[in-house]
């Protein structure tokens, strides 16, 4: 059985302003080598089950529009809570979720998450956009915590950031394949890359302009993505509902009742 690595929970005051600046955090060493690369195993091992049975390719429409090689392939699978046990406890470690805790208070709740693996030389791209199109919320809090279960150099196709973007709070996007902001206004050489080692954890908030470039490497890249939310947050339209939608990952649901949508 893996240890988990020892380190402290809690983001610093830095790490908090910076968050608050620049409109992400990377964290990293938060989880051990050895960890990530038994994460890296199960989650190539679903994907595997997956694929026996199903179409797993989730590029967008609008990825293929902006590379110049069409056949690109981004495989993935939301909700792991319902495929694996391993990654299930993973969602709520306390390691992933204090620092959070940290950003948008006590109580969180997922909205859903998305395993990724982009293929070796082949990986699809994400052009730029924000994710708060597709689930808005009434006091934003929604952001994204990306686990790296293997580094993520420029060359696999790293998440890349504008930083401070999202101090322009919503932008206006094109809605063909997929919402993305205008491929020539938000080219993703604007964006810094936020090249990870395996174990570490980029959080970011969904006003926050991101994208990635293809995986021209010959490793793949695996990450695991959690949306998550403060509890008292109210989602303003119920695009992008999931079955795992609304599962305390830290504190309580001070609403204190079922929530209509959520567990029907």
């Amino acid at each position: 059985m893996i240890e988990p690595a020892s380190r402290p929970v809690a983001l610093s005051i830095e790490q908090v302003e910076h968050y608050q600046e620049q409109g992400y955090v990377l964290l990293p060493g938060v989880f051990s080598a050895s960890e990530a690369t038994e994460f890296r195993r199960e989650a190539h091992e679903l994907m595997d089950r997956l694929m026996r049975n199903q179409d797993i390719d989730a590029t967008w429409g609008s990825a293929r529009m902006s590379v110049t090689e069409p056949h690109t392939k981004l495989l993935h699978c939301h909700n792991v809570q319902f495929q694996s046990a391993a990654l299930t406890r993973l969602l709520v470690d306390p390691r992933l979720v204090d620092p959070v805790a940290d950003l948008i208070g006590p109580n969180i709740q997922l909205h859903h998450n998305k395993l990724f693996i982009k293929p070796p030389e082949k990986g699809s791209p994400f052009p730029m956009h924000q994710d708060y199109p597709f689930f808005p919320h009434a006091r934003d809090t929604m952001l994204a915590a990306i686990i790296h279960f293997d580094d993520a150099p420029l060359a696999k196709g790293c998440v890349q950031i504008v930083p401070g973007s999202h101090k322009h709070g919503p932008l206006e996007h094109d809605a063909e394949g997929s919402f993305h902001l205008p491929l020539e206004q938000w080219p993703l050489d604007l964006a810094t890359p936020m090249e990870a080692k395996a174990g570490d954890v980029l959080i970011f908030s969904y006003l926050t302009v991101h994208g990635s470039g293809i995986n021209a490497s010959n490793e793949a890249r695996t990450t695991l993505l959690v949306q998550m939310r403060a509890a008292d947050d109210a989602p303003l339209n119920n695009a992008h509902h999931s079955r795992g939608q609304g599962m305390m990952l830290r504190g309580i649901d001070p609403a204190g009742k079922v929530r209509a949508g959520i567990d029907s």
